[in-house]
């Protein structure tokens, strides 16, 4: 365990509290897209909405949408005359006629008349009526505009000539029948093509203009003027309204930078006093998990990434942030620490992200319960499957008090959202893989989750089998210093199942000389036959030992520590008192003697050694009275307070009285006498 008494933690531990906050700062949702959610013809869920600013007022969609066809319908395409194109018809019509002269002889005011016939033609027009554009109703136009200097004029299709018309007028124009005959000899039909064509630039100009004319604002919403308040239906002028807020908004946002610079600092302040307080609440109400680095560490980086989570589910996803499942936060806290500190990390994790959101009061209320729902039910996580109850509890706390909150505001169940619930049902299924959660941070941080505990405490695993099997006496040892140490733990609201299982663990280093401790003996005392000095390291080497086969077995640290612990600083006193009687005139060092430890570090530690010494003790008692078993318990935890074993323990002197009181409880359950039951006397058999 690191402490923060190093100056070296401290820093480490400030150093992650910035990179935390200037995270959660630099990936805020700075975007306004989608900030409100909200439908045609749906309540409105939010708080009363005021305008920052003047808001034009836009026709609606529908009519925005009847104004549009309404000028497609009537809207006449700019044509232009096109006099290259007449230029260039006119010198391959000249061309055609100089290279038919083989056929046809023509003077040259022959040539100039059909010339002239065919300028006249196209002073009238020709338009492709095939090209025009259609309206809506797939029926062709019947007007066009022609622009004149700054004039534009109407003119009907009609006025034009199709190029078929166009040919029909140059024959009837030329009477002469050699001239006749030339036109068709030099085929100039294939020569007439339209001159009067749209001028496309100038008719999407003209079009966008009337549009924008047309679609002009009909009126303002001024600066701080009722939009919409809670409860208003959205209409669809509303809602053009809130479309076009939103969109100024974001337009704002991008070009003032002065206009961001206050809200930044603001979300940078807020977002400090929310982790902060976190810190604070640890310093002051649980002063050992703050004095523990990686405890505080494990807790910013539990309320990062679901901020971050969030933060970015809110981003890309719409009613992505009620997706996001917060109750995993107190969820995986309350398995590694306690429920007040799962809850408070959970609250503060909540208030940090319900600044991405614009109802913040409903996000709150909705997140608090649903992480006040899985605190309640989990209580104690030692299967699996008690995830999936705690989902489904989740669950109908969301529904709840989504649908008490609408209709405490609204008075009705119509405003519910289907997506909402939606958003909710994922959020609570997600709850259920808190397990995947669980074990990424025993892995990260070396914690020791109560379902691992239980694992672990299974008679049937690998290390406590071996034991039963070369050590039986210890075996039955560890398992009466379980049951006894277990009882305590629950009296004193410490963590039982650690206790338990630390109990099953502390004494298998003992598996490596089974026959040297009483408990496994027959008859038989190798101690016997060696000095007090080799006795005391073969006793007190069962400490290093078990830790060694703690660490073969990948036990969680938790569990190493009671194997450490168990024996404290204290000495093997029963050789040590051998040894200072054999030496009455030396003054005798007592390190051979004495334990490697370290003291018990908790409450769980302390336990499990008052236990381990009462229950060996309790076997060599002659006598079981009450009173007898009192004396023995009060003796030997006495005795290891006075030694200064639990000086490290956060245990009080109501625990120690508690602890007392529950260890001769049990002890005189298990040895109570029992009475004799009477031989039955059968009736004698009358003589024959």
């Amino acid at each position: 365990m690191i402490k923060l008494r190093d100056i070296n933690s401290k820093v480490l531990l400030w150093l992650a509290f910035a990179c935390a906050v200037l995270l959660m700062f630099y990936l805020r949702p700075t975007t306004n897209e989608n900030r409100y959610i909200y439908e045609i013809n749906r309540p409105w869920n939010y708080n009363l909405l005021t305008a920052p600013f003047d808001i034009p007022v836009r026709h609606d969609t529908v009519s925005s949408m009847a104004i549009r066809d309404s000028l497609a319908a009537s809207f006449e395409p700019v044509y232009e005359r096109n006099q290259a194109k007449e230029q260039q018809i006119y010198g391959r019509s000249a061309t055609r006629l100089l290279t038919a002269g083989n056929s046809v002889q023509l003077t040259p005011a022959q040539r100039n008349q059909i010339l002239s016939a065919m300028r006249k033609v196209y002073e009238t027009g020709v338009i492709d009526i095939s090209r025009l554009p259609k309206r809506a109703d797939s029926t062709a136009i019947s007007n066009v505009r022609m622009i004149k200097g700054d004039i534009a004029e109407s003119r009907s299709v009609t006025e034009f000539l199709t190029p078929r018309q166009a040919y029909a007028r140059l024959d009837s124009i030329i009477s002469d029948p050699t001239l006749h005959n030339a036109i068709a000899t030099a085929r100039l039909a294939e020569f007439i093509e339209p001159n009067i064509v749209m001028d496309s630039v100038a008719t999407a100009r003209l079009r966008e203009e009337a549009y924008a004319t047309a679609l002009a604002p009909i009126g303002v919403i001024q600066h701080g003027e009722r939009i919409i308040n809670r409860g208003d239906i959205v209409t669809p002028q509303i809602f053009t309204i809130l479309t076009t807020y939103e969109q100024m908004i974001e337009e704002r946002g991008e070009s003032d930078t002065g206009g961001t610079l206050y809200p930044a600092i603001g979300t940078l302040a807020y977002i400090l006093i929310m982790l902060g307080s976190l810190m604070a609440f640890a310093y002051f109400f649980r002063r050992d998990y703050f004095a523990d680095l990686r405890t505080m560490l494990f807790l910013l980086l539990m309320v990062t990434i679901f901020t971050l989570l969030a933060y970015g589910m809110n981003e890309f996803i719409r009613l992505g942030i009620y997706m996001v499942p917060f109750a995993i936060v107190p969820v995986v806290v309350l398995v590694f620490l306690d429920s007040r500190m799962a809850f408070f990390t959970g609250l503060v994790t909540i208030m940090i992200c319900a600044a991405a959101t614009q109802n913040h009061w409903e996000f709150v209320v909705l997140q608090f319960v649903g992480s006040l729902a899985a605190v309640v039910s989990i209580r104690e996580l030692s299967k699996r499957s008690q995830l999936i109850r705690t989902s489904v509890v989740v669950f109908l706390a969301y529904a709840a008090i989504y649908a008490t909150m609408e209709l405490m505001t609204l008075g009705t169940f119509n405003s519910l959202v289907p997506k909402m619930l939606g958003a909710l049902g994922i959020n609570a299924v997600l709850i259920s893989f808190a397990y995947f959660v669980i074990f990424l941070m025993e892995k990260l941080f070396g914690f020791t989750s109560r379902v691992s505990l239980v694992e672990l405490a299974d008679i049937n695993h690998p290390l406590l089998r071996e034991l039963s099997e070369e050590c039986p006496g210890t075996f039955n040892h560890s398992m009466a210093v379980s049951n006894l140490a277990s009882a305590a733990a629950s009296r004193i609201g410490a963590n039982v199942q650690l206790t338990r299982t630390g109990a099953l663990y502390h004494d298998i280093g003992k598996m490596n000389n089974p026959a040297f401790f009483t408990e496994n003996q027959h008859g038989v005392n190798p101690h016997n036959a060696l000095t007090p000095l080799q006795s005391a390291r073969i006793v007190i080497g069962h400490v290093t030992d078990g830790l060694k086969r703690a660490d073969a077995a990948k036990l969680p640290r938790s569990i190493r520590d009671f194997i450490s612990q168990h024996h404290g600083r204290g000495k093997a006193r029963y050789f040590y008192t051998t040894y200072c009687n054999q030496h009455p005139n030396e003054e005798v060092d007592p390190a051979p003697f004495t334990y490697p430890g370290p003291n018990p570090q908790s409450r769980e530690a302390s336990i499990v050694m008052m236990a381990d010494a009462v229950e060996a003790a309790s076997r060599s008692l002659p006598d079981h009275s009450p009173e007898a078993i009192t004396a023995l318990v009060n003796k030997i935890v006495d005795q290891q307070i006075a030694e200064g074993l639990h000086n490290e323990s956060p245990l009080s002197f109501r625990d120690v009285n508690v602890i007392k009181n529950v260890f001769s409880s049990r002890l005189r359950t298990m040895y109570h006498s029992r009475i004799s039951y009477p031989e039955a006397i059968r009736p004698q058999q009358p003589k024959s």
